[in-house]
């Protein structure tokens, strides 16, 4: 439950439809110079835009009144010739100007047409670049900030939530937001600046055609409005199809070697195919609405063109509108219906941009179960006193305790085996002392200090924890084992090594600890994972070592070096042992033996096979082990004599 309230409140914080893309666009005001230069380069842009048409007028003039004066002059007898131009309203030196002039005028309008277009093509792209340099950087800010927060995020959220899905909000949904800044934000800006500087040239110039075109605005505004609200919810199915397919993808991948064991390809094509199909499905509902969307707005544009041309063409008729004013005002018309054409294409991003953005907040406003307090202060130097006082656990807030009124006392330096069935508690108790998890009711204590009150970082650098599985990252064995200290001599790190039990088997390697280890270690064996993960916890030498079942994964004589290594390490160290086997703990200050989430029983070894029948049951069903252990002791002897 307090995952789901966590979730539930990270959806709240995504806000509406839109609120997360306004979060998101306040993201720009990281890069408050690029913006300004992207969106000057856009101004100056449109500007350059805007001057064409008007050149081409003159243009247009030119060439019409120098061939009108060319034919009065040449043609008209000298005698008629003041009759004509009174009666077209000009006079005989403004004929004879527009004869000599309009070759030159002609030419220059030419040059200014090209000039004009040199530099909106030089300001457009720097405005290109410039947008793409933006969101570049917004995008990078998102995924650095979901990378963080996934970092910081507790267990518990991590534990309701598929790796997929995370990995798809980090990725996909982030570029959706990235391309909407660098392509539909740009595009709405170009369209408003575009549409208002028109309208205003077009009411200076014609402002009864003006009217004509006018009412085809609300209507685009409305379409605007209605098919924004319809698309957004498609787009946000899309990307949860999305994710469930990836998650299908990350699993199917990460456990290749189980499915082909169990012969498993035609279930997961199967379970693969229907992720697929159902994305496909949801994908074409989105280009069935956009297929709908792109008519009607090219009737409402083709509807504004109809009527323009009708009123136009009876005010050429009548004399009241010149041919070179038209053609002027006709091209503003396209600067008029061109951002309607581009209303679906900006629909179309902003709707997927906001799916996406609301998406991505709500992994940057999930609350964690595990912070800081305000006022935390550093652990010191600690020297490994451990109490569990009264502890009582329960995942995701569920009535039913993992743990229930669980107190023990761990002494510095002593080693606590913790004995149990499946599902008895053992994990969750060493998942409590670094504050993987806080506990539902009780405390626990290091040194006296309440995990809840010291800062994580402090606490946890100070523990050295072996988990059941084991987890290596990309890069080499010694980057592996220098994971918790990357400043480590290299003697240090083969000092660790030769304690685990590792620095032979790594030495048979070429290239040595210079190994690369393939993705999550799968070059290397389950034995020597293990080795070196119990290498990389003792680099830390640390007073608290957590050892999660560190032996499951190998052989006897293995298991038998590790554990005579482990019992020097752990000499002076506070340690917590999970083990399967009671050989390995036998020689522990403290056994507690759990059962339903409770310590039913504690002490040495002697004492439980007096006190405990679960312990002493545990004990004789291991027997046969135990002498397989022994077994081993007496191969590794014979091993050394040799």
């Amino acid at each position: 439950m307090q995952g789901q309230t966590a979730q539930r409140r990270g959806q709240r914080g995504g806000g509406g439809s839109q609120a997360g893309l306004g979060r998101a666009i306040r993201y720009l005001g990281h890069q408050r110079r690029l913006v300004l230069i992207t969106y000057g380069a856009l101004l100056v842009a449109t500007v350059a835009q805007l001057v064409v048409p008007q050149l081409v007028q003159n243009m247009i003039d030119a060439v019409t009144n120098g061939y009108r004066a060319q034919l009065i002059l040449t043609q008209v007898p000298a005698a008629f010739q003041p009759v004509v131009t009174q009666r077209l309203g000009v006079t005989l030196e403004q004929l004879q100007s527009d004869q000599t002039n309009a070759e030159s005028l002609l030419i220059n309008a030419a040059l200014f047409i090209v000039v004009f277009a040199v530099m909106r093509g030089l300001f457009s792209f720097v405005q290109a670049y410039m947008s793409e340099r933006v969101s570049q950087g917004v995008a990078f800010d998102f995924r650095n900030e979901i990378f963080a927060k996934i970092q910081r995020l507790s267990f518990t959220y991590h534990d309701q939530n598929q790796t997929g899905q995370l990995m798809i909000r980090a990725t996909d949904d982030v570029e959706k937001v990235r391309l909407f800044i660098a392509q539909g934000l740009v595009q709405a800006a170009s369209a408003f600046i575009l549409l208002t500087l028109t309208l205003i040239i077009l009411l200076m110039t014609n402002w009864q055609l003006t009217l004509v075109v006018l009412p085809t605005l609300p209507v685009a505004l409305v379409l605007f409005i209605v098919f924004g609200a319809l698309s957004q919810p498609l787009f946000v199915k899309v990307q949860q199809r999305l994710s469930a397919l990836n998650t299908i993808l990350q699993e199917n991948l990460a456990g290749i070697k189980v499915v082909k064991a169990f012969v498993r390809e035609p279930y997961e094509q199967e379970r693969f195919e229907k992720a697929a199909g159902d994305l496909l499905s949801q994908s074409l509902k989105v280009s069935r609405t956009f297929a709908f969307l792109f008519p009607i707005i090219f009737l409402v544009a083709q509807v504004g063109q109809a009527g323009i041309l009708y009123f136009g063409g009876q005010q050429i008729v009548n004399g009241t509108l010149a041919l070179g004013e038209y053609q002027k005002f006709s091209l503003y018309l396209i600067y008029v219906f061109l951002p309607l054409a581009q209303l679906g294409f900006i629909i179309s991003l902003m709707a997927q941009a906001s799916a996406s953005s609301n998406r991505v907040f709500e992994i940057l406003d999930a609350r964690n179960d595990v912070t800081d307090k305000p006022d935390a202060v550093a652990l010191p130097p600690i020297q490994g006193n451990v109490e569990f006082k009264g502890v009582t656990f329960r995942y995701f807030g569920s009535s039913d305790p993992v743990l229930k009124d669980v107190s023990f006392t761990a002494q510095p330096g002593q080693t606590i085996a913790l004995l149990g069935a499946t599902g008895s508690g053992k994990t969750t108790i060493i998942n409590l002392l670094p504050r993987f998890y806080d506990v539902s009711e009780g405390a626990v204590l290091i040194d006296g200090h309440d995990v809840r009150d010291v800062t994580l970082d402090s606490m946890r650098s100070q523990i050295g924890i072996v988990l059941q599985e084991t987890n290596l990252f990309s890069g080499s064995i010694r980057d592996n084992i220098a994971f918790g200290r990357s400043d480590a001599s290299m003697d240090e790190v083969v000092e660790a090594a030769k304690a685990a039990a590792a620095h032979d088997f790594i030495m048979t390697f070429p290239d040595g600890y210079d190994t690369p280890v393939g993705e999550r270690g799968t070059t290397l064996s389950g034995g020597q994972k293990q080795r070196i993960a119990i290498a990389r916890a003792l680099l830390l030498n640390p007073r608290l070592l957590i050892l999660d079942d560190s032996t499951s994964s190998v052989d006897l004589v293995t298991e038998y070096r590790i554990q005579k290594a482990l019992d020097n390490l752990m000499r002076g160290r506070t340690s917590f042992v999970i083990a399967q086997r009671i050989s390995t703990v036998l020689n522990a200050d403290q056994i507690l033996v759990l059962d339903k989430g409770q310590v039913v029983a504690s002490g040495k070894h002697e004492e439980l096979m007096e006190q405990s029948a679960i312990y002493a049951e545990i004990y004789h069903s291991q027997l046969v082990g135990d002498a397989a252990v022994e077994d081993a002791d007496a191969l590794v002897q014979v091993q050394e004599a040799q």
